[in-house]
């Protein structure tokens, strides 16, 4: 039973079992299957260096975090805390700002994922206007959820993690099937597997560094999470080796089941599943496949819409940005302003990325935007945990085996692999028709993003100045 708000505060709604599918459906997706697959058979072992050099410093420095300082806003309070405001609100605004790009990559994949299964071999309807509209009716079901709460919005997140298990059964199922039958579709031994350094490969590697965030998704719940101090590590805990399980043995499926040059990002999954349901003579998996891959993305769609709503909330209560975003829904006690906007911020990228590009190549801007944008914000969490290692320990924090030295050794290869992973990503792919125009807007956009989140900073500070609460500019940054 969740608790009744007063007075528009939020629910904490969320026990352990809802915060573990919430990682999950935070932290992997099949959307990364294909592009991992396209790299070939080394794509397994770079699949494990990422858990090595992202996953698991992340999941420490969060765990170490989140259980000592559970405060609202994640990692927004906790660069706040270590460096002061300019940086904690640069921190929210990145995260939200850039996180926001990945949402548009979300519906492309989707939308593609629906076309396949409808259209069989036929991906002639696959039009900018397509995906247009598709994205537009998923928006507004992320809003509806969204708006009544996270007492509503969570079934569709845990029924997306469901569905992520069920479509990995059924991608490993039908891959190991079509292996047995007909044998692999590709080489996978001991010298396959040693990662290339191709360019394509590399640019993929980049990507890869953003597949293993999302640990840190849960820690802007905090205040709709019961217990959050310990519920947040258990949770990450019992998540992890679920997430690691779909990415390698995943993509290993789609390797058994088609070639590495016909998994591309926006169909591979589907025409992996439909490729091996076909030749087995399983006709009726495909649409059973295509509902989990699809569900799968919807699921997280809603989880990311609720999850980058509470920033905004975090960074209007300190006044940096309008009012207007703290304010919760009357009935619902839900940031539905921030909601709001998001699905504005969202639409436009969608347009902005189809620009003058065909819709792989908007698929593609918009992973790169997502990596660049995204990634920017682990860079003060990292560093948080670093400085913020020495402080006093909780009663009730939860222990790092290794104490200090194993946090300050996770924020240094996490700050590494992030930094890496930044400039790599504004390396355009081979396939890209215009690379020039492809990195000025990858370009174009972190420029944006920076200039207009400094600005957002300043104005706040001075309309806070002149209502006399000057204040807001001094933190604890200790």
């Amino acid at each position: 039973m969740t608790e009744t708000p007063a007075s528009g505060a939020p629910r904490r709604a969320l026990g352990l079992v809802d915060v573990t599918l919430f990682i999950v459906t935070a932290g992997c997706s099949l959307q990364w299957l294909a592009p991992a697959a396209a790299t070939g058979p080394s794509s397994l072992s770079v699949w494990l260096l990422g858990c090595l050099v992202v996953f698991v410093p992340l999941s420490v420095c969060v765990v170490f975090l989140a259980s000592r300082y559970p405060d609202e806003g994640g990692l927004y309070a906790w660069s706040t805390r270590a460096f002061g405001s300019f940086t904690g609100f640069m921190t929210g605004w990145t995260y939200w700002i850039g996180t926001l790009a990945f949402l548009p990559s979300v519906l492309y994949f989707t939308a593609g994922s629906a076309l396949v299964a409808l259209a069989r071999n036929d991906t002639a309807h696959a039009t900018p206007g397509y995906f247009i509209g598709f994205s537009a009716a998923v928006l507004a079901l992320a809003i509806a959820l969204n708006v009544r709460g996270l007492a509503v919005a969570k079934w569709l997140n845990s029924a997306g993690a469901v569905a992520r298990w069920l479509g990995t059964v059924l991608l490993v199922g039908v891959g190991v099937a079509s292996w047995w039958r007909f044998g692999s579709a590709t080489a996978i031994n001991r010298h396959t597997i040693v990662p290339t350094f191709r360019l394509a490969d590399v640019i993929f590697y980049t990507t890869l560094a953003f597949c293993w965030t999302g640990p840190e998704a849960a820690s802007f719940m905090g205040a709709e999470i019961r217990d959050p101090r310990r519920t947040v590590p258990r949770a990450l805990i019992a998540a992890a080796p679920l997430i690691a399980t779909v990415y390698i043995v995943g993509t290993a499926s789609v390797l058994l089941a088609i070639p590495p040059e016909r998994a591309s990002g926006l169909y591979g999954v589907i025409e992996a599943i439909r490729n091996a349901a076909t030749h087995l003579g399983f006709l009726w998996l495909i649409p059973l496949g295509a509902a989990c891959v699809i569900l799968d993305r919807l699921g997280s769609m809603c989880l990311w819409f609720g999850v980058l709503a509470r920033i905004p909330i975090s960074a209007g209560v300190d006044r940096y940005l309008p009012r207007r975003f703290t304010a919760l829904h009357p009935r619902h006690g839900t940031p539905s302003v921030a909601i709001w906007v998001q699905a504005i911020v969202v639409g436009l990228l969608v347009v902005l990325g189809q620009s003058g590009t065909s819709v792989r190549g908007a698929y593609n801007v918009l992973l790169e935007m997502m990596v660049v944008g995204a990634m920017l914000p682990f860079l003060p969490l990292f560093g948080a945990a670093l400085k913020l290692s020495d402080g006093p320990r909780h009663s009730d924090e939860v222990r790092i085996p290794g104490g200090r030295l194993t946090v300050a050794a996770a924020a240094l290869v996490g700050s590494a692999a992030t930094l890496t992973s930044i400039v790599l990503a504004f390396v355009p792919p081979p396939e890209e028709t215009n690379p020039t125009r492809a990195v000025l807007k990858v370009a174009g956009m972190t420029a944006v993003l920076l200039l207009t989140g400094a600005a957002a900073f300043l104005i706040g500070t001075l309309r806070a100045r002149r209502t006399g609460n000057a204040s807001v500019t001094v933190t604890d940054s200790g």
